[in-house]
């Protein structure tokens, strides 16, 4: 029990060091790298890495941008298995769409408690 928290600190702190590291040192932008991040995620999970890592870090490894591509491609899998070619567009949104939801909901709720004011 105490190496699963373990294992999802140490991976998931991985993800994001690689993440910081590609901040610091490139010239890419912080939305590249996000979208780099969750296409790595889908062929990851494509060519059949990804999952092992899930099974092994479990949240360390689902939480991360990386894991929002895992969960996609698991969701087009599966749709595919149900709906055929319908599954290709259905399948991932389908399966992130909890996540996707609790996103807007919580992002709309603290820009109604919270107050705007300028950066500077």
């Amino acid at each position: 029990m105490l190496m699963d928290y373990i294992n999802a600190f140490w991976v998931g702190g991985l993800i994001c060091v690689i993440g910081q590291i590609l901040i610091d040192k490139t010239k890419l932008t912080p939305a590249r790298i996000l979208v780099s991040f969750v296409v790595l995620g889908v062929v990851l999970t494509a060519i059949g890495i990804y999952k092992p890592i899930v099974d092994f870090a479990g949240a360390g490894a689902t939480v991360p941008l990386s894991g929002f591509g895992y969960t996609m491609a698991e969701g087009v899998k599966k749709a595919i298995a149900s709906d055929d070619a319908l599954g290709i567009i259905t399948g991932g949104v389908t399966a992130a769409a909890a996540g996707i939801a609790s996103a807007i909901v919580f992002g709309y709720l603290f820009a109604l408690i919270t107050k705007q004011r300028d950066k500077s």
